[in-house]
């Protein structure tokens, strides 16, 4: 069975996702992230269809503390944040904790 992805954000964030052909964009307008974000995460987060939930980082912020809490632990669907500076280390954590290992980790045994 194949997942979707789902994307989460304002209209300049989710556009081009939906450009790129990720079909489950939701675009929520800056007066309205407050108020129905965590109600559109939670949404996301039961729907068995959703493989990957894709965020900008500093979105985050919207979310009550319960939801980011679950969110930040799904793994199913797995939430990847984007922007926010986090750089390839904030990327590398989120593999890691999608996947169980850390698929960058150097061999220390190599000469």
């Amino acid at each position: 069975m194949s997942k979707e992805i789902a994307v989460v954000g304002t209209p300049d964030f989710t556009t081009g996702f939906r450009l790129a052909g990720v079909r489950r964009a939701v675009s929520l307008s800056d007066e309205k992230m407050e108020a129905e974000l965590d109600d559109t995460i939670e949404e996301l987060l039961a729907d068995d269809d959703i493989g990957i939930l894709v965020m900008h980082d500093e979105d985050l912020e919207y979310l009550s503390r319960n939801i980011r809490q679950a969110v930040q632990q799904s793994v199913d669907p797995v939430l990847v944040t984007l922007g926010g500076g986090a750089g390839s280390s904030g990327l590398r954590e989120q593999i890691k904790r999608a996947i169980g290992i850390d698929l960058m980790e150097e061999d220390e045994q190599q000469p």
